[in-house]
């Protein structure tokens, strides 16, 4: 398909949600072989433009266009809601397809699992049928809603691979930064109902982005200066005319003078208005839209270093399946820990074993029975979605009413959205939600499951800073790379069906064969220059020199290290 054909044109498009316009008259092209990444905050309609495209909503006005036998593959936002995605999976038309992609994402053999295994699929393994099934149908145009959400490190590298091999168009709705930076070459803004293009990758255009921004703002506070000054003149006029016309009334032999004196000040005054007024519908700069400031606050007590969990010989297994065993590891008051592990493995069984949900298999699991823990699991369905974000939390206090709104508001979500019922909210919303029942309590442990799924950036990039200012302990799960390597300095890793504990940052863990071959170049150049000045000694010295014995010495046992690191 040629590069420069026009896939995609939305012309006039608008979308609204019980009168709030979500989308304002939409104008949008894509090209075949486009690389799009679809941003902006929770709620700004990302999704519904997604869903629009597929044909999944109709729009209130305007068109969608795509190209004729164009052949769309979409990933939904949250798989949690596909209930048919196993069904759908396994009756599709490239079956073999399927089976080869969902081995190659880690689902060894899944044609040969049983139906109690198929049942109880983590997130992410259930994500990883949603995309084989979406690769399979060989599509020409790919929309992914958050594609990285619950995907593991194995998943994100061969999605990347992927991607950038596929011939046909992107259209990526993340919000996570490092996937985006190595796949997008072009970045659409939805803000306010209305599309913005910025060319590059994620990086390029927050750059631009606030370029553009502090253009703006610069070039306002020179307008807003010049208004003040004009008004300052108009205020001056005014009084001298006032001044006039009172004394037209009052002083005897000055009165016509005075007249038009006031007369004359008042056609300045409506000529400056006039001018200004015009310069104003011509040239007037909007204020720029301040990014939102999300603002979250966790108070927490206690000393550092007193372990509160640890495993003995622990063992977690199923009927026919056994996700660990023999594993040991422990958490100290105050450390922030990542859990990682591919898709299935057990990472969040072994929170709810934490939690006291799940029973132990075998070997011994405690922890101090002080802790007061908060959990937040990566599941936003089991809200209710007809009753709105208070009656959802359960309070009836009116202090507490308030400080809920109150933080609510600080993480985004106005009024507007706090009266209106869940079930109209983004995910990303929904999630905030949720992190609200956490923020009104006191916690000394956060056990956060992928709680950056649907968050939009701000919310992101606060939530690191606020973690990183928090005392208690924090047990992570997420596959956001950027979120874990800048909260995490230490591990639990599933690894060959054990658990165990490792000291050290996920990016030395997942980048630990490239350090390993760099520390290997690196002793194989010091051996090489070793053995090059020996051998320049030994080119100057006598064979009958007793130093010639000792540097022969030295220079056969640098071979032999030499041979071995190479093999």
């Amino acid at each position: 398909m040629n590069n420069n054909r026009v896939i995609l044109k939305i012309t006039g498009l608008e979308k609204s949600y019980q009168s709030r316009k979500v989308l304002d008259h939409i104008q949008f092209e894509m090209k075949n072989g486009e690389r799009i990444g679809l941003v902006g905050y929770n709620g700004t309609g990302k999704t519904t433009l997604a869903n629009l495209i597929f044909g999944k909503l109709q729009p209130d006005n305007g068109t969608i266009e795509l190209a004729k036998d164009l052949k769309v593959g979409y990933l939904l936002q949250s798989i949690d809601y596909q209930l048919n995605v196993i069904h759908e999976s396994f009756t599709t038309s490239n079956n073999q397809d399927f089976f080869q992609i969902a081995s190659e994402l880690g689902l060894k053999k899944i044609y040969e699992w049983e139906q109690s295994r198929l049942s109880n699929l983590s997130g992410g393994e259930k994500l990883k049928l949603a995309l084989s099934n979406v690769w399979a149908s060989k599509p020409d145009l790919l929309i992914l809603d958050e594609p990285t959400n619950h995907l593991d490190y194995k998943g994100i590298k061969w999605l990347t691979s992927e991607m950038k091999k596929f011939d046909g168009a992107v259209l990526i709705i993340s919000h996570d930064r490092h996937f985006l930076d190595q796949i997008v070459t072009r970045v659409v803004e939805i803000e306010n109902g209305k599309l913005h293009s910025y060319n590059g990758n994620y990086t390029d255009y927050r750059k631009e982005k606030q370029k553009k921004i502090e253009t703006q703002r610069h070039y306002y506070e020179v307008q807003q200066r010049q208004i003040e000054r004009i008004e300052e003149q108009l205020h001056q006029l005014k009084t001298w005319s006032e001044k006039a016309h009172s004394r037209s009334t009052k002083e005897e032999g000055y009165k016509e003078y005075h007249r038009v004196k006031a007369k004359k000040r008042d056609q300045q005054i409506k000529s400056k208005m006039k001018r200004l007024h015009q310069e104003l519908s011509k040239k007037k700069v909007e204020k720029p839209l301040e990014e939102p400031k999300v603002k979250f606050e966790f108070d927490s007590n206690g000393k550092r270093g007193k372990r509160i969990i640890e495993a003995k010989n622990l063992s977690k297994s199923y009927p026919g399946r056994i996700l660990f065993q023999n594993s040991q590891f422990y958490i100290n008051h105050g450390e922030r820990i990542g859990i990682l592990g591919e898709n299935g493995c057990g990472k969040t069984t072994l929170i709810k074993m934490i939690l006291e949900e799940e029973p132990v298999t075998n070997g011994d699991l405690w922890k101090s029975q002080s802790l007061n823990i908060a959990y937040l699991s990566q599941d936003v369905a089991d809200l209710p979605e007809d009753i709105t974000p208070i009656e959802a939390l359960g309070l009836y206090d009116r202090e507490q009413i308030f400080k809920a709104r109150t933080i609510l508001a600080n993480l985004g979500l106005k009024e507007q959205y706090i009266t209106k019922p869940i079930g109209t909210l983004s995910l990303g919303e929904r999630t905030r939600v949720k992190l609200v029942d956490i923020l009104m309590k006191d916690y000394d442990v956060l056990i956060l499951d992928e709680p950056t799924n649907h968050m939009d950036l701000p919310s992101r990039e606060q939530l690191e800073k606020t973690l990183n200012e928090y005392t208690g302990t924090i047990i992570l799960v997420s596959h956001d790379y950027y979120f874990l390597n800048k909260l995490c300095d230490k591990l639990i890793v599933f690894e060959g069906q054990q658990v165990k504990r490792l000291e050290m940052k996920p990016d030395e863990y997942l980048n630990k064969n490239h350090h390993e071959k760099d520390n290997k170049q690196e002793t194989l150049m010091i051996l090489e220059n070793q053995i090059a000045a020996i051998l320049g000694e030994l080119s100057t010295l006598d064979q009958n020199d007793p130093k010639y014995q000792l540097l022969d010495q030295q220079f056969n046992e640098l071979i032999k290290q030499k041979r071995n690191l190479i093999r």
